[in-house]
């Protein structure tokens, strides 16, 4: 039976001896951050955890960051985490507002495999609890057998998404900072205009976690949602700066039962720099 979208710590430290576990830890952080990933996770990491790195995970032959790459690129990375078609994978990133592990989530989903959870409240939650950590870079595993094949349903295009704002066949759900999304706070990226995609939604990703970086109940999510004016039983189209912490509302979407939601991975990098494109502000 496929794992729930969200794991709580005692569950993974119960799973940490079956074999067919695979932990990833999937921190990454904007470069104003002042974080580096790949040293703290040498630093401290979830036992027999791996890195995950999303940028080497992510489409090379394009400008845009953080686009969904070839499904033979992400096999490849997959089976060097010595994934396989069997295996159980849980995900965590130590922002503690599940910036890019439910990014890593998606992607798995995306490249069709259903055994994949995030951690709730990530590294962080873990430590907190005093559970057991491990230091130092481990050996390479023996490579996996994983097999990608995408899932287009998963993604939507520019082309789909220009249409879609055109007809409403889907809610569009912003997962930027207010600020950013308002055109009150300038983009982190140079060349990208501030406001939002017409007819999107406000939901930033920070508000869908409580001050421990654990998703907030049910039914506060689902009031959350109806406050930002989304109906959970249309289709929603979820975007944010780069397509990352956009996932974190396709994960509160699955945990609340919705029908599944759909990634614009170009997301505003993509929208926001192109000037034959409307925005708006406010």
């Amino acid at each position: 039976m496929p794992l729930p979208p969200v794991i709580g710590t005692t569950a993974l430290q119960d799973l940490l001896a079956d074999p067919a576990l695979v932990v990833l830890d999937a921190s990454w952080y904007l470069p104003d951050a002042g974080r580096d990933a790949r040293a703290e996770y040498a630093a401290g990491h979830l036992p027999g955890a791996r890195f995950f790195d999303l940028d080497a995970a992510s489409d090379l032959d394009t400008t845009l960051p953080h686009m969904m790459p070839p499904a033979t690129q992400f096999e490849a990375i997959a089976r060097s985490c010595g994934i396989g078609n069997g295996s159980i994978v849980v995900v965590y990133d130590g922002s503690g507002v599940n910036l890019s592990a439910a990014r890593v989530w998606w992607m798995f989903r995306a490249f069709g495999h259903p055994d994949v959870a995030v951690l709730d409240g990530g590294s962080g939650a873990w430590r907190r609890e005093g559970r057991p950590m491990e230091r130092g870079v481990p050996a390479d595993p023996a490579p996996g057998d994983f097999r990608a094949s995408l899932q287009e349903s998963h993604l939507r295009s520019l082309a789909e998404m220009r249409r879609l704002v055109k007809t409403g066949e889907a809610q569009v759900v912003d997962a930027r900072p207010a600020g950013r999304f308002l055109a009150r706070d300038p983009e982190p990226r140079a060349g990208v205009r501030s406001g939002h995609i017409p007819g999107s939604l406000s939901l930033p990703y920070a508000d869908l976690v409580d001050e421990y970086g654990r998703l907030l109940p049910p039914e506060t999510l689902d009031a959350r949602m109806r406050s930002a004016g989304i109906d959970r039983a249309r289709p929603v189209v979820t975007t944010c700066g780069s397509g990352t912490s956009a996932c974190a509302i396709l994960l509160a979407l699955e945990v609340l039962g919705a029908p599944a939601g759909a990634l614009y991975d170009g997301a505003w990098t993509e929208w926001g720099s192109r000037q034959d494109l409307p925005v708006e502000t406010g």
